[in-house]
């Protein structure tokens, strides 16, 4: 029983020494090569800055029993499966990977439908408040 103890705790150790946890000026270069206007781009981070600190394999539990998955935090009850509604056509699964296209194309269709007030990360530590530090040095 104690084998079987540490395996787990090893292999979510692993888990997390494979996170893919991006930089800020990493991440803003592919967020324009994925569509995202230069002028949104400090919002962008923001948000997964605040949702996942900007890690690309975060997966958190709400109190609700959904699950939210990636660097967006995108909930399973609305926009991945194996929830309910599926909305963005994707597997949970794929936006929890260092490819963070998928996650970029559902994010950019829950922005479209509700704008960045669909996150409270976002709401909480980026509302209103001047990002220019978010992208501040970089090249994008």
């Amino acid at each position: 029983m104690q084998f079987l103890g540490a395996s787990l705790a090893l292999f979510a150790l692993l888990i997390v020494a494979n996170a893919k946890v991006y930089g800020r000026c990493e991440l803003a270069s592919i967020l324009v090569r994925n569509g995202i206007p230069r002028i949104k781009v400090p919002d962008w981070i923001c948000l997964a800055q605040a949702e996942s600190s900007l890690n690309s394999k975060a997966v958190n539990r709400n109190r609700n029993r959904s699950i939210d998955y990636g660097i967006f935090q995108i909930n399973n009850g609305y926009w991945c499966s194996p929830g309910p509604h599926n909305e963005c056509k994707v597997s949970c699964s794929a936006l929890k990977s260092d490819n963070i296209g998928p996650s970029i194309k559902c994010a950019k269709q829950i922005y479209k439908r509700h704008g960045f007030n669909a996150w409270y990360g976002w709401k909480r530590k980026c509302k209103g408040k001047k990002l220019s530090s978010y992208v501040k040095g970089c090249r994008y």
